[in-house]
């Protein structure tokens, strides 16, 4: 096992999920020494993996290297690349810990024209037996339960909400925090609040307490936004999912058990199960067969520089500072912020994808590059142009207002399109639909939207081309 500074440098990594990646590593490392595994562990090396492993190659006369597969296409070229130089021979186990191999998913997709995670999830829902009754039909006798998961908190707010379990450091993982802090003080957010899972016992008891106290209310307000609420009734269970502290099989049974068990809402139990066994393997798929390709797209051939204030959240923007606040506390933002706050602003922004990756994977505690880079790069900036999705997913502050309280508290109005006041968000996105009316107006997804673009009289369209421009030209201060 080996712990490398460049992992933590490559990119410029949050504190916390230094601090969680090394303790999670240390802790497994006693688990195996308990057991007697013959262990190497290099500790706080300065060089890369590839390196130390070549060291130790080469110091043993090792004839074999064995791994599983990486979960980063940049890590497998670097091993193929070390074991050819080497002349020694490299296998690449499949990873067991996803319901879908690469290989599998690869047959499934074959020669799609269309390939969408709707038909994938339906696959593995029907091999797998997840959630279908005995005539083969879904449970619930629909496949998704999307349009009952959207609705925002009440106007009073999201009242009392059951907190994740978390879990005070240990001595390995205090003295993990007091060496993230010595050794990368410039890096990136907080340490003072670190508590995730570090074990797979945690793991496991962190997923019981979201089954019995936040799945039933998980899926009504899933994509509903709070000030000062970072979590909402979501799992947070990706840190431990992506460090394979816990198997994504134990989580979906987990979930189901309760749904028939405690009679839970249908729709809760199916929308955290879409995430898991759905969309979570079908970008894993989607990585792997399009790296690196992937990393490179550029649909739009956006070129802005990405602001300072991601990464101080020193902007007067109040959805984008209460993200980013909570994102360097935590090192954690559920999926319609990073979605529709953060990467929404970014394809408005005209902000250069591969900035914005490096952003999403250097900040978020569960990001490793098959999981951050698709949902980046794909989902949120359209970089790949639709290779996997649909349409792009842009909109204007009136959507933040209508799922959040955020718009209460800004300096900007989210009802206007342009001047002084007007928000940012709003701007921006009928200046995207301007600049790409034709392509919305072939596709029947984002067709109303130039609908509504048509209602917008010719002088204020271009009123709202300056102040976007302004604004493009100006984004530091926004």
């Amino acid at each position: 096992m080996i712990e490398s500074e460049f992992e933590a440098n490559y990119v410029w990594t949050h504190k916390a999920k230094i601090a969680l990646f090394l303790s999670a590593m240390r802790h497994f490392a006693e688990i195996l020494k308990d057991k007697k595994y013959k262990l190497t562990y290099v500790k706080e090396s300065k060089l890369s993996i590839p390196t130390v492993l070549r060291e130790q190659i080469q110091k043993n006369h090792f004839t074999h290297l064995l791994c599983v597969e990486p979960g980063e296409w940049r890590l497998r070229k670097e091993l193929e690349d070390l074991a050819s130089d080497l002349q020694i021979n490299l296998t690449i186990e499949n990873d067991d810990h996803f319901y879908c191999g690469l290989d599998e998913f690869k047959e499934w997709v074959g020669d799609k024209k269309e390939i969408r995670l709707e038909y994938f999830y339906r696959y593995l829902r029907k091999k797998h037996k997840v959630l279908i009754e005995e005539t083969g039909e879904p449970e619930g006798g629909q496949w998704n339960f999307d349009e009952q998961n959207r609705k925002p908190y009440p106007k009073k707010g999201p009242g009392k909400i059951t907190e994740p379990l978390w879990f005070t450091p240990d001595a390995i993982s205090q003295e993990v925090i007091a060496y993230v802090q010595a050794k990368y003080p410039k890096h990136p957010g907080e340490l003072e609040n670190f508590g995730w899972a570090v074990t797979r016992e945690q793991a496991l008891l962190a997923l019981n307490h979201f089954v019995e106290y936040r799945l039933p209310l998980f899926g009504v307000h899933q994509d509903a936004m709070w000030t000062d609420t970072p979590f909402g009734w979501h799992s947070i269970m990706s840190t431990a999912l992506n460090l394979k502290l816990i198997d994504p099989k134990e989580v979906v049974d987990a979930a189901t058990q309760a749904y028939k068990k405690n009679q839970l809402s249908l729709s809760a139990v199916e929308g955290f199960v879409r995430q898991v066994l759905g969309w979570r393997e079908f970008i894993r798929g989607m990585y792997y067969l399009d790296m690196p390709k992937m990393a490179e797209d550029n649909f739009y051939q956006h070129q802005r520089k990405l602001p300072d204030w991601y990464w101080t959240a020193e902007t007067k923007m109040a959805c984008m500072k209460d993200a980013i606040e909570q994102t360097l506390k935590y090192g954690y933002a559920h999926h319609i912020q990073r979605l529709m706050v953060t990467g929404n602003f970014a394809l408005l922004a005209e902000l250069l994808p591969q900035q914005v990756c490096e952003w999403y994977l250097a900040i978020y505690v569960d990001a490793i590059e098959w999981v951050e880079l698709p949902n980046t790069a794909g989902m949120a900036l359209f970089a790949n142009g639709g290779r996997f999705t649909s349409k792009p997913y842009v909109a204007s502050g009136a959507y933040i207002k209508r799922v959040s309280n955020y718009c209460d508290s800004c300096s900007y109005q989210s009802s206007k399109r342009y001047g002084p006041d007007a928000c940012p968000m709003t701007t921006l996105y009928w200046n995207f639909l301007i600049n790409h009316r034709a392509e919305f107006e072939k596709n029947p997804r984002t067709r109303l939207m130039t609908a509504n673009l048509q209602k917008i009289e010719a002088e204020e369209q271009l009123l709202i081309a300056q102040h976007a421009q302004t604004l493009l030209n100006n984004l530091e201060n926004i």
